[in-house]
């Protein structure tokens, strides 16, 4: 049975004689016009119109995602301005924050593809220029300083499948992603990632997201616009309250990106795609997305194969680089996941993940411009998805992993 999988920002047509192959197919849904959804979700939102939540005079802080994630920012920041001219806000009143979290800041071109016409207006941000503004426990809630001085603050981007919060999106992107490393390191710690709630698709009673929507409250998060991501284009839009989005975005979303597993596979071939598979620290979401999942669909000692360009090696930034000193450092996953139980570094969470992942079945990346680090990282490089399946083994095909909710 031949089929595609994302690699970039095209696809690999794969043949594999002598398999046993099943694609998991999504219920999807129609795409939507991502303008016209947002104008309409914003028309009607979770709680107050914008109109009634902004004064003309305020200073405005927009967060939005980063060239890690495909959000349609521009779009949606767009919408938001519109509104925001109606109560009489000036151009020059708002600043466009990058959640970087601990990703590398984009540069100018990279801005300028996401933000078009508002590229003037935004600044990556620094996660060492922060102001404390409340506290989840003992743990200090910090955020990016414009984004503290800000009299309003509004976020944009999408609400999909998370490792961690059950869902990405809402109060997220701005706690996270224009956070400091004290809620970083709480959130993504190894006593928060090994509790059983907090996993992929678990909202309610998922102390990850539990912690965030808190730390929303207190950074003083006053309206979101987010979409929800299909397996082609986009399927909804919803505004508003950030905790009631993402939970509406949620329920769309297990309508359209579930797949029920009933069995166990051999070999799981993980589809990523651009922008994800650029670098490793991302790539390794098709592994962890499908072993940590509540289907978990391939059988211990099995293998998890994702294509993947890593034109980008492991990525920049602190985060990036904490993940692979861990991986490249490691003798293998066992001894790494039980030093990483110990703690680790804010950043290196991706790399706790993965090696908890390679514990149960082994990783091969395939069809990568960079098989050396991938070998470096306690996984298997090959040239092609065909040379990591064995003959006669029985596969399952998820096309795009970070976007389905195995069940």
């Amino acid at each position: 049975m031949s089929f595609s999988v994302p690699h970039g920002d095209e696809y690999l047509d794969v043949d594999l004689p002598g398999c046993s192959v099943t694609v998991a197919e999504l219920p999807g849904g129609d795409p939507i016009d991502v303008r016209e959804a947002a104008e309409d979700a914003v028309a009607d939102p979770h709680g107050e119109p914008l109109a009634d939540r902004v004064d003309g005079d305020d200073d405005i802080a927009i967060v939005v995602t980063d060239v890690t994630r495909d959000a349609p920012d521009g779009v949606l920041v767009d919408v938001l301005m519109d509104e925001l001219a109606e109560v009489g806000v000036d151009r020059d009143q708002v600043t466009i924050v990058i959640g970087l979290g601990l990703h590398g800041p984009m540069d100018e071109e990279q801005i300028e593809d996401e933000l078009g016409e508002y590229a003037d207006l935004a600044e990556n941000h620094d996660p060492d220029e922060v102001v404390e503004v409340g506290q989840v426990g003992d743990v200090p809630v910090e955020v990016y300083e414009p984004v503290a001085e800000a009299d309003r603050v509004l976020t944009t981007g999408q609400s999909e499948p998370h490792q961690y919060a059950g869902f990405s999106g809402g109060a997220k992107t701005v706690v996270i992603g224009a956070g400091g490393e004290a809620i970083i390191k709480f959130t993504h710690g190894p006593e928060m990632l090994s509790q059983d709630a907090v996993k992929l698709g678990t909202i309610d009673g998922n102390p990850f997201r539990e912690a965030v929507e808190t730390a929303g409250e207190q950074i003083g998060l006053d309206f979101c616009l987010n979409v929800l991501p299909g397996p082609e284009g986009f399927l909804a839009a919803s505004a508003g309250d950030s905790g009631a989005v993402v939970r509406d975005l949620a329920e769309d979303a297990r309508d359209a990106l579930a797949y029920e597993v009933e069995d166990e596979y051999d070999v799981v071939i993980s589809g990523v795609g651009a922008p994800k598979d650029a670098q490793l620290y991302q790539t390794t979401r098709g592994i962890t997305y499908v072993v940590l999942s509540d289907g978990a669909p391939v059988k211990e000692g099995g293998r998890v194969v994702v294509p993947a360009v890593l034109d980008e090696g492991y990525g920049s930034g602190r985060g990036e680089d904490r993940f692979y000193d861990w991986l490249s450092n490691a003798d293998d996953a066992e001894s790494c996941y039980q030093a990483m139980l110990e703690g680790y570094e804010p950043g290196a969470q991706r790399g706790f993940v993965t090696v908890r992942s390679l514990r149960h079945a082994d990783a091969y990346i395939t069809d990568s411009e960079d098989p050396e680090l991938v070998e470096e990282c306690l996984m298997h490089a090959r040239d092609h998805v065909a040379d990591a399946v064995p003959m006669g083994s029985k596969v399952l095909v998820v096309p795009k992993a970070p976007k389905t909710l195995l069940v």
